[in-house]
């Protein structure tokens, strides 16, 4: 088992890249099976669950073609969707979106429960209603969830349960595969959603927003091949921004785009950190003290869900008391049972709800990296404990997270990977 061997106490310096956007590059992935002609996608992460989707398409069928290390190239013309590896399907949460656009070229076929990280119960069940409404049937057998495609599938006017991102993506690229018009209420917003619709109006499809959750798609089943360059990951950004704050550090991110953070950038400033936005890129200075803050997760463009984690460690060196809620997700706080290890002051009064007392001297120990964004914030609490501090289960880290420890290490951090 690989884990990180972290010695704290230095501050982070110089200029870190950020890298595309994993749960971007997920339905841009997905969108390419739309066509029968390639498609050339850059700014790709090299993590893991980008690396699994990508088998995934090579063995129904997808031809694929490394460009460079960050660009591929995806043929989808000979797709057989009966050969879906169920083993690698199961790992990740992301799989789900190969649902769409295979129910748009293909009448039936069969996926496993898809995975991702252990976050709270994330049923599918939003997805499966609207590929219902798009008058799809879909029933369980032997473990497997198994669709069936009306043979003339047509558009239609679809009201999701609640605002997925990923139900959206999904249900956006079946609508952009049907001849036609269709709607898409209580539709998510998020910069995966708004990345994937640049991707899906390059391959031929044309899409409007009517209202801030509304989404009316005139799909084709001629869709063309695309050239997409994936977005910058906003989480990495925050996730760096965090890291030179609680260091003391300064540094230069670069290669982001700042409109994806409006509401975490304003939060960083309440707390009192000291940066400067430029066009592509964000400067942070050193910085006197942190404020306590009432941090609140809300739905895009309000605070994002996997922010969380890191400006929590932040708030641990903040004076006062903190509030932080997360309604999203009832497993989203486990990462403070790690922290309370290491010395943070922090009690959680119920599954969504979490008072941090600082500010906290922490320490070094063994802590458990449970899924990739507490993952990454037990690594920055390890930044600025004393003594040595050991982080299990990186693979989780690794899912999500390019070279996250080199880019640390590049900044000056002592941090070592280690294990098979």
């Amino acid at each position: 088992m690989e884990k990180f061997i972290v010695k704290g106490g230095h501050p982070l310096k110089g200029q870190v890249q950020i890298s595309g956007y994993k749960n971007s590059a997920g339905p841009i992935l997905a969108a390419a099976l739309l066509s029968d002609k390639p498609s050339v996608i850059s700014n790709l992460p090299q993590v893991s669950d980008v690396a699994n989707l990508i088998e995934i398409i090579a063995q129904i069928g997808g031809e694929i073609e490394w460009l460079d290390r960050h660009t591929v190239k995806i043929g989808a013309k000979n797709l057989n969707p009966q050969k879906i590896p169920a083993n690698i399907f199961q790992k990740m949460r992301i799989s789900v979106l190969l649902i769409g656009p295979l129910l748009a070229r293909f009448r039936s076929f069969r996926v496993p429960h898809p995975g991702g990280d252990k976050i709270g119960l994330r049923p599918i069940s939003t997805h499966l209603d609207a590929f219902e409404q798009f008058g799809v049937k879909i029933w369980r057998e032997n473990g497997f969830y198994c669709f069936e495609a009306p043979k003339d599938i047509k558009p239609a006017h679809i009201v999701l349960k609640e605002f997925s991102v990923t139900a959206t993506e999904n249900a956006m690229m079946l609508a952009a595969g049907i001849e036609g018009k269709s709607v898409i209420e209580i539709a998510a917003a998020e910069p995966q959603v708004q990345d994937l619709i640049m991707m899906l109006e390059n391959m031929g499809a044309k899409i409007v927003w009517t209202h801030p959750h509304t989404l009316e798609i005139q799909g084709t089943k001629n869709l063309g091949g695309a050239n997409h360059e994936i977005c910058p990951d906003p989480l990495e950004t925050g996730t760096f921004m965090v890291a030179m704050a609680i260091t003391g550090g300064q540094g230069k991110i670069t290669g982001i785009n700042p409109r994806h953070l409006t509401f975490f950038l304003e939060k960083m400033k309440e707390i009192g950190v000291d940066f400067a936005i430029g066009e592509n890129s964000i400067t942070v200075n050193p910085s006197k003290n942190f404020k306590a803050a009432r941090v609140q997760v809300m739905l895009y463009p309000g605070f994002p869900t996997d922010l969380q984690p890191q400006i929590s460690v932040l708030l641990t060196q903040a004076a006062g008391k903190t509030l932080i809620h997360e309604p999203l997700y009832e497993n989203r706080l486990r990462h403070f049972e790690e922290l309370r290890k290491m010395g943070a002051d922090i009690e959680i009064t119920d599954p969504h709800r979490a008072l941090i007392f600082g500010k906290t001297e922490l320490s070094g120990t063994t802590v458990d990296a449970s899924d990739i964004r507490s993952g990454t914030a037990l690594t920055l609490a390890a930044l600025i404990a004393q003594g040595q501090t050991i982080v299990e289960n990186i693979s989780n880290i690794e899912r999500g997270s390019e070279k996250f420890d080199e880019k640390l290490r590049s900044l000056g951090a002592d941090i070592e990977k280690i294990g098979e």
